[in-house]
């Protein structure tokens, strides 16, 4: 069959009031980019009808403004799964117009195929390249497409020619069969492959392919600053502690990390550690450290869902293809973010924490317990599986007025029960075999900023000796302090 080229509006009115959308990518890579605009203005279109438009969005993670933001706009969402980092979108989910649902990453596309959230009546696919049988080459993320692609009725394709068709064998496409007849996912070592290089779908179903020209929406990441150096050059401290221990291989293990200032800091300070040696990262979100590890020979393989690289650093991997093509793969999340995978290749993961509490406890998505920040992401997914799992934070945020590490977490993400370390700029609490007092006196000595030290230690006494001393009526005084004063410092028991 011949596929025939259509216009973001035309594609839109393949799009009704609510219908469950997925979109590929992962993070703003290979997420769509101009269909999402036309149906952002169709919605506006009914809404000065006085009709209703809402649609359920279904995505790998986070995408770009033009996809997450116009529809937030124009007040389309009526469901959002599975993470988010769009200022506005933000805002509508917590004032309710923008209903959010928090998920694992590495359970969306099982649980969508379960049908759990109802049927998926559209994809949108960002592509390098297609063809009139159905396979398509994705671009700079994968995320859920696969099981999107293959339930909806309807698919759309947003022909990107920012990215090479050459870039055919960066993807490793594998969709997991469902209970019971699934088999384990036979990946071994992070560069192993084990699916399609192309995504294959019923090109019956493909109603038309919109052109765009448009990058990823990655924005470039800040320099390391004082306090993320030195939470990265904490981390990579205690990992040679740990090879010479004997606990780490000497031949090392891969590494998962988060995305962010930190994560990029950690990740140079781990290339720069001359008693690190080459390491494979098998992670979500390979990010533009990740490419200058592998340049300098730091990085012997990264395997990921995504390239969320910036503009530049993506057009440095096209132009020298023939040294990158044999050391990236990119996988649907299911696989990336894979807890059987993630403790089978024994991991070692390195996320981030918004606060901590004392015993180990993790909030990785509220502000003050009732804001949704992002989301959970994939930690979850690799900290309870991880050989070794890994937080970091600052000790401090707005300025000192807020402590990252409080007597009890607002929210909690993950328990103490998966946190292995938990490491700040003011030093490394190892937690590994520790009662939860023990945690405490080694989470304030070695991780609280001094200027809430006392206070740390002046709240652990409140408590009679119990297993784990909390005192209900003071263990969010530091919240409530912070949201009447605007200071933690505050704080009385």
């Amino acid at each position: 069959m011949s596929l025939k080229f259509i216009t973001p509006e035309q594609a839109a009115e393949f799009i009704h009031h609510d219908d469950n959308v997925g979109f590929s990518g992962f993070t703003p890579a290979g997420s769509p980019k101009v269909v999402a605009g036309a149906i952002a203005a169709k919605a506006e279109a009914e809404h000065a009808a006085g009709r209703e438009f809402k649609i359920g969005v279904f995505t790998g993670a986070s995408t770009g403004d033009t996809l997450d933001g116009v529809l937030a706009r124009a007040n389309a969402v009526k469901i959002r799964t599975p993470y988010q980092s769009n200022k506005d979108l933000r805002n509508c989910i917590n004032d309710g117009s923008a209903p959010y649902f928090d998920a694992h990453l590495s359970q969306l596309a099982q649980e969508t195929r379960y049908g759990f959230f109802g049927k998926i009546n559209v994809a949108v696919i960002e592509a390098a390249d297609v063809t009139d049988n159905g396979e398509i080459v994705l671009t700079t993320g994968v995320g859920n497409i696969p099981t999107f692609a293959r339930l909806a009725d309807h698919i759309i394709i947003e022909l990107n020619t920012k990215h090479p068709k050459f870039i055919k064998g960066l993807h490793d496409i594998y969709e997991c069969d469902d209970p019971p007849f699934r088999r384990e996912i036979p990946i071994y070592k992070p560069s192993d492959r084990i699916g399609s290089p192309v995504l294959k779908v019923d090109p019956a179903k493909i109603v038309g392919i919109v052109e765009n020209n448009m990058n990823d929406q990655v924005a470039g990441f800040t320099a390391p600053d004082e306090v993320t150096q030195t939470i990265g050059d904490r981390v990579a401290h205690f990992l040679v502690g740990e090879m010479k221990a004997g606990r780490v291989p000497a031949s090392f293990l891969p590494i998962q990390s988060g995305v962010g200032n930190i994560a990029n800091a950690l990740l140079g300070a781990l290339g720069k550690n001359p008693d690190i040696p080459a390491f494979e990262m098998y992670t979500e979100v390979i990010q533009d450290a990740v490419i200058g590890l592998m340049k300098e020979g730091n990085v012997k393989f990264a395997s990921g869902c995504s390239l969320t690289i910036t503009p530049e650093v993506l057009g440095s991997i096209y132009d020298d293809w023939a040294f990158f093509k044999d050391k990236l793969v990119l996988r649907p999340q299911e696989i990336s973010n894979s807890p059987e995978v993630a403790r089978r290749l024994g991991l070692i993961t390195i996320n981030t924490a918004l606060e901590a509490d004392i015993f180990g406890n993790i909030n990785s998505t509220h502000v003050l317990g009732t804001k949704m920040m992002n989301g959970i992401g994939g930690s979850g997914d690799f900290t309870r599986n991880a050989y070794l799992s890994i937080f970091t934070c600052p000790s401090v945020a707005k300025g000192g007025k807020i402590s990252a590490i409080v007597p009890m977490v607002s929210h909690l993400d993950h328990s103490e029960h998966s946190v292995k370390i938990l490491v700040t700029e003011q030093g490394v609490a190892d937690l590994r075999g520790k009662s939860p007092i023990q945690r405490a006196q080694c989470i304030i000595e070695n991780c609280v900023h001094p200027d809430y030290k006392q206070l740390m230690w002046d709240y652990l006494k409140l408590s009679k000796t119990t297993h784990t001393p909390h005192t209900l009526a003071s263990a969010f005084k530091m919240h409530l302090e912070f949201a009447e004063s605007g200071d933690m410092h505050n704080t009385r028991w």
